[in-house]
């Protein structure tokens, strides 16, 4: 694996990982202590942060550092893609019907 590839990595685990924790990009920069910008280009594969950044946003997405560079982190296929999207929208659905239930019902 080449550096390319290695950031290539790195960026779309950040994404997915910001995605699932529903932050913009301004949320985790902003937790991070980094610039938009400099997210932007390390979500796209431009920019490799040092350590102690990487660990900064690690820990602002509540994970593991090695997590960021783990090479199953992201489904791969669409099957497992929808899966997970089904499964995230059915969560919020079913949460947000319940809290209606409880509104209407007192």
């Amino acid at each position: 694996m080449n550096g390319k590839e290695i950031k290539a990595i790195l960026g779309k685990n950040i994404k997915f990982l910001r995605y699932r924790k529903e932050y913009s990009q301004a949320d985790l920069a902003e937790k991070a202590d980094i610039s938009i910008t400099f997210l932007s280009n390390i979500e796209r594969g431009l920019k490799f942060p040092k350590p102690d950044i990487m660990a900064k946003i690690a820990e602002s997405l509540e994970v593991e550092l090695f997590e960021l560079f783990k090479t199953d982190i992201v489904p791969n296929g669409n099957k497992t893609l929808i899966n997970n999207l089904s499964k995230d929208v059915t969560k919020k659905v079913n949460q947000a019907v319940k809290e209606v239930f409880i509104q209407y019902l007192k």
